[in-house]
């Protein structure tokens, strides 16, 4: 596939190297290790949106499934973190199988039973009765396996399988099956397709992509409460990001991000007052008048966006 390795060197080559250096020379490292933690989130529901038009409103019950599988691995068992980060990607991956039903509903019926599974989840975590095991509402402390660099490390290197897989969908025929069962599912079935198959697929990378994600946030911030690893912000803001620069695409996700999340730090922290105002109508602007992303600028002019 030459096209995949022209996009493998034309955009994440560029990007590992900038988030692989900028530690060294920004002092903020938490806001960095946000970037690349929604950089992954935002390209996992770009393959689940992207790629078969499901709308994962409660994309963050993966995420935090994979934070709280991390911590009883690390808690009960003493795994060391690569091991955890790993099994919590699998935890994402079984939560995906659980839920696989919800793909039988379509549009705003899957994408609200979606969000009500992600809340079933958090409350089943936050459970007091279930303190022995998740700790329930008390939180969880990991401060043995508190290493905040090699967190970021691990980061980088799920980032780049996540964006590796995007480059794979957007160039294989695999990835072209799955857009033809977003286009029209039943002509793709009569073409040959098998639709719950592809759907099943995608969802599960979808999931695995978020488990992986959350676990590696749990070995990053080690002290965290349900309500931190379930919040809807990790949702809504890699739903936003990922139209804001154009699903089904590799670079329209990291665009989102890059512009998105850069103009939520600067307007927070420099006029958190007018801070809902202008990011609503940011927003709103985008929805009114680019759809598509803003790599439908790009499309517009007949230029070729990866």
């Amino acid at each position: 596939m030459p096209n995949a390795i022209k996009h493998v060197l034309f955009i994440l080559v560029p990007l590992i190297a900038v988030f692989a250096v900028l530690p060294g020379l920004y002092q903020n490292h938490l806001l960095l290790f946000n970037f690349v933690t929604f950089l992954i989130l935002a390209q996992g529901v770009n393959i689940i949106y992207g790629f078969t038009g499901y709308l994962p409103f409660g994309y963050v019950g993966f995420f935090g499934a994979g934070a709280y599988g991390f911590a009883v691995l690390v808690m009960h068992y003493q795994s060391p973190a690569l091991v955890a980060v790993l099994a919590a990607g699998l935890v994402g991956v079984l939560l995906g199988l659980l839920l696989t039903p919800l793909l039988r509903l379509s549009g705003a019926y899957f994408a609200i039973a979606n969000l009500a599974a992600s809340l079933a989840v958090l409350h089943l975590v936050a459970n007091p009765a279930l303190e022995g095991i998740t700790k329930g509402p008390y939180g969880v402390s990991l401060t043995g396996t508190f290493n905040p660099s090699h967190a970021y490390d691990a980061a980088l290197v799920v980032l780049t399988l996540t964006v590796g897989g995007v480059v794979f969908l957007k160039n294989s025929s695999f990835g072209l099956a799955l857009q033809a069962v977003r286009e029209d599912s039943v002509s793709a079935s009569m073409a040959g397709v098998n639709v719950v198959k592809m759907r099943i697929a995608a969802w599960l990378a979808s999931a695995l992509v978020a488990g992986l994600a959350g676990g590696i946030y749990a070995w990053y911030v080690s002290v965290f409460y349900p309500d931190n690893v379930f919040s809807g912000e990790f949702s809504i803001f890699a739903i936003v990001f990922a139209l804001f620069g154009g699903v089904a695409t590799i670079s329209g996700p990291i665009i989102g991000v890059l512009i998105l999340y850069g103009v939520y730090n600067l307007i927070g922290f420099t006029t958190p007052q007018y801070f809902q105002l202008i990011y609503g109508l940011l927003i709103m602007g985008l929805v009114l008048f680019l759809p598509a992303g803003l790599v439908s600028l790009a499309t517009r002019r007949g230029w070729h966006v990866p």
